[in-house]
């Protein structure tokens, strides 16, 4: 076996016992539970009743992370909106082992916000390097002085440190005077101790009764659980951020573009969005190309206890919001497929998309393993899924366990770092002549890609 596939230490990337296997799979079942939220839920809301506090929604914020000023540019609309107690932190982006890629990530960061910003009414400068370092001191010393005022000066101090201006960002720091280096660094620390006691990692994150919500693209979960609460102060149904929906039309393609999809089947956000990823491809005429990679915990990337707690968490809240049923299964039914599972799919991934079918039994395989329970590790298990892919078990019975998948797999994720991105599930679009049009990262980027699809097809 190529170095690339041996596995790299930690539980993660090995082959734990049946039983093993099957207590961290009742794990990741919990954790997606919608009834274990909903109990967590309501126990969060008696205590608050029981206390007589107010809903506090606590905030935090990375100077230089492109999501960070999306999300600071709801602070002020949130804070107006709901009747909540808004609190504000400075924080670094993801410390340790929660950051394999750090520098992809701040780069992703400002790609992705330049993108998706004007579709949720927000600002973003397309196309733009990373900050001055001293323009990111002085904003955090600005930041760090704003106190009660962050919601307001938070946006203007990112427009100013965005587009670069150091004349800009001193304006404002005379009508806001800045901390001094060392009050800013304490604050900075402050919120780091704090948003590891709540039990998070990442930047841009909202937290509210014992549950995180990731910047505008997670927000809309926040606001419907404020509305349910009854904290909704506005009068008025629209959300602050709604979700944009994907877009099918009216334009169809003749295959002109390709959409590339890089899965990986132990992913529970690839579980989620997949079949709405071919299933985009195929009602707009896009040509749809699938490359597989291996799970980031099998190419050595660690996953902390927190990441993975929230990862599921999140997952099982996003897939009741957009794909709740699948084929009458609901989501949350978890049977982990790490370590020789996935190998033993990717060993019949070529074949199967040889009879046409690659699409179907990477499908089939991550319903298996997310909805219906079943250890696709063992031979009943992904005969199940062979079968409902529409293939022969009798013939992958004499293909399986090979080792000829390897090297496409390990192409795949080279392709996929080759355009910036290094998790699952991303997306490449490509225009006639090969050229990228679009590679985003996230199963909450498919309506992203399919307004791009009616954008090229526009243009063309």
């Amino acid at each position: 076996m190529a170095p690339q596939f041996e596995d790299q230490g930690g539980f993660e990337t090995m082959n734990p016992s049946p039983l093993l296997r099957w207590a961290v799979s009742m794990m990741l079942r919990r954790f997606s539970s919608p009834a274990r939220m909903e109990k967590r839920r309501a126990k969060v809301e008696r205590a608050r009743q029981r206390k007589q506090q107010p809903h506090v929604v606590e905030y935090f914020h990375q100077v230089d992370d492109g999501y960070s000023h999306l999300a600071a540019q709801l602070l002020r609309p949130l804070a107006d909106a709901y009747d909540i107690e808004l609190v504000c932190h400075l924080v670094p982006g993801p410390l340790g082992k929660n950051a394999p890629e750090p520098e992809l990530l701040l780069n992703l960061s400002r790609y992705d916000a330049a993108k998706i910003a004007p579709h949720y009414g927000l600002n973003f400068p397309p196309e733009r390097d990373a900050p001055d370092a001293a323009l990111v001191e002085l904003a955090t010393r600005i930041l760090a002085g704003a106190g009660a005022a962050f919601p307001d000066v938070a946006p203007s101090v990112g427009d100013a440190l965005w587009s670069g201006s150091m004349e800009s960002l001193e304006k404002i720091a005379e009508r806001h005077p800045p901390a001094d280096a060392a009050t800013a660094s304490n604050m900075v620390e402050a919120g780091i101790a704090r948003r590891k006691a709540l039990g998070h990692y990442s930047p841009a994150m909202f937290h509210y009764g014992k549950e995180w919500y990731w910047g505008v693209d997670r927000l809309y979960h926040l606001e419907n659980r404020l509305r349910e609460l009854g904290a909704s102060s506005s009068g008025t149904e629209e959300l602050l951020a709604p979700r944009p929906a994907i877009e099918t039309g009216p334009l169809k393609d003749d295959g002109s573009l390709t959409l590339e999809v890089y899965p990986s089947v132990r992913s529970p956000y690839t579980a989620i969005a997949f079949d709405q990823a071919v299933a985009l491809a195929k009602e707009t005429g896009v040509t749809c190309k699938v490359r597989p990679v291996l799970p980031m915990v099998m190419r050595g990337a660690p996953v902390t206890r927190e990441k993975g707690v929230y990862i599921f968490s999140d997952a099982s809240r996003e897939a009741r919001a957009t794909v709740p049923v699948s084929r009458g299964r609901p989501w949350g039914n978890v049977y982990d497929p790490i370590g020789n599972p996935v190998r033993r799919c990717y060993s019949l991934y070529p074949w199967a998309a040889s009879q046409g079918r690659g699409a179907p039994f990477l499908s089939a395989f991550m319903h298996a393993a997310f909805r219906e329970g079943i250890h696709t590790g063992r031979d009943a298990g992904l005969r199940h899924v062979v079968e409902a892919a529409g293939l022969s078990w009798q013939e992958a019975q004499g293909i399986v366990d090979n080792d000829d998948w390897e090297d496409e797999i390990e192409a795949n994720r080279q392709a996929m770092y080759g355009f910036g991105l290094w998790g699952v599930p991303s997306f490449r679009l490509l225009d006639a002549s090969g050229t990228m049009r679009l590679g985003v990262w996230g199963q909450d980027r498919l309506w992203l890609v399919s307004r791009e699809i009616q954008r090229a097809l526009a243009e063309h």
